[in-house]
């Protein structure tokens, strides 16, 4: 399945050819993690993609190697193979400065034999139009090498000319309302297992070396009738541990991942529990205004559980945090199976109490009768008086309430009218803000 119905283009080449300079260079602006190491891409990188009025997803791949016995290796070949497979276009990068590798001929071979439109990108070619390097690449048999430099940008232009005409009429575009998911944790703790156990395919590589996934790795599906796209990142770790550049690069990719996301799924180890890392991430999430679903992966693994193991594993953890008391919880095991579905309806449930919005009658219906339960704080002098309310904003839920003296409402007061919005209209997973503002002629 393509993502949206939109053409599908995939980057493939050997190893360090430039594929993520090029996937960042066409899709304008820096997604994919571009690194002098070879071999930082692992996996399918999918990102959307316009030019002259046509959109078409891009799929920036690893590097492909034949004939090795190393299980990441092989892990990615079966990504790209699986990224040429679906895709309606492929673009063969090579490197000129480089000349023609074996291993470029051997992809070549592979190519052919796919069957699949390819456009063979010659690049690093920096000093076109005078570069007679890309001509060495005829020897491939795919056709006229279309000469580039990515880094610079030189012939990108034409190259999405190129691209555009040879992609398949439009499918159905992505709905506005797609509801983006940020799949988080600390590594290792299962999220690209989850991922792969939602979408019903290998399409995150797992392997048992912790840390596999590096980069944000978006992944459409449809579920009830919605289009969700799933956001696998990298597993942050606490920065004093983030020694690599690659790793301060997947860290600041992953928070990115999350300001976008509509939801964020925090994936933790149910034997080891959650950490202060976990507490750290969930707390980020909330506070950029995020839905959040908390998924206790290898439930299965825990031996010794009564019907209330899960009960008291959350009292404690709201004792630690309480807004954790609004955040749904799902136990599950991403390697069996087990409650993988309910996943999918959760992050429904919270994306639709994120964009909620009540009425101001409503509003204020509910606001004067916890007022009439507990009237704010008297301060000597002046007294306090909340005068009406109204919904002011979604995604998160936002409110203000006028009030005569907004600076002498204590903190605690605040939640108590948090928590009894809450009570009126759930808002499951979702945070919630109120604003108090002063009328706009006492302002004056």
């Amino acid at each position: 399945m393509t993502p949206a119905g939109a053409p599908t283009v995939a980057i493939v080449g050997r190893p360090n050819v430039g594929k993520s300079t090029l996937f960042n260079r066409l899709i304008g602006r820096r997604e994919a993690i571009v690194d002098a190491q070879a071999g930082v891409t692992r996996d399918r990188h999918f990102a959307a993609a316009e030019w002259n009025g046509r959109r078409f997803w891009l799929v920036d791949t690893g590097g492909l190697v034949f004939d090795t016995g190393d299980s990441m290796n092989r892990a990615i070949r079966l990504q790209v193979e699986q990224a040429v497979a679906e895709c309606d276009l492929v673009l063969f990068v090579v490197d000129v400065q480089a000349g023609v590798h074996p291993a470029d001929a051997e992809i070549a071979r592979y190519l052919r034999k796919a069957g699949r439109p390819v456009i063979l990108v010659a690049n690093k070619a920096d000093h076109l139009p005078d570069d007679p390097r890309p001509l060495a690449f005829y020897e491939l048999g795919l056709g006229d090498p279309f000469p580039v430099s990515a880094a610079i940008g030189k012939s990108s232009g034409d190259l999405l000319d190129r691209i555009v005409s040879l992609l398949p009429a439009d499918g159905a575009v992505e709905p506005a309302d797609a509801v983006h998911v940020a799949v988080v944790g600390r590594p290792n703790v299962g999220k690209s297992s989850l991922v792969n156990a939602l979408v019903g395919a290998d399409r995150v590589v797992v392997a048992d070396e912790p840390g596999t996934t590096r980069d944000a790795i978006d992944t459409p599906l449809e579920h009830a009738g919605r289009r969700l796209v799933f956001i696998d990142t990298a597993g942050l770790r606490k920065r004093s541990k983030v020694n690599e550049d690659l790793e301060f690069y997947s860290t600041l990719r992953t928070a990115r991942a999350m300001e976008r996301a509509d939801v964020c799924v925090l994936v933790v180890d149910a034997a080891d529990g959650m950490h202060a890392q976990d507490l750290k991430i969930v707390t980020d999430a909330w506070e950029r205004g995020a839905g959040v679903v908390v998924a206790v992966n290898k439930w299965d693994l825990i031996e010794e559980k009564d019907s209330n193991t899960a009960v008291r594993g959350q009292r404690e953890l709201v004792e630690r945090a309480p807004f954790l008391a609004f955040i749904p919880f799902v136990y599950l095991s991403a390697k069996t199976g087990q409650r993988v579905a309910k996943v999918l309806d959760v992050i429904l449930e919270v994306a639709d109490a994120r964009q909620r919005r009540i009425s101001t009658a409503e509003v204020n219906r509910v606001l004067e009768a916890l007022l009439q339960r507990q009237q704010p704080p008297q301060p000597v002098g002046e007294s306090v008086r909340l005068l009406y309310a109204s919904q002011i904003g979604t995604a998160p839920p936002r409110f203000a309430i006028v009030a005569n003296r907004p600076e002498a409402i204590p903190e605690s007061y605040t939640r108590y009218l948090v928590n009894g919005f809450r009570d009126a209209w759930a808002f499951t997973g979702a945070p919630l803000d109120i604003k108090f503002r002063r009328k706009r002629r006492e302002r004056r």
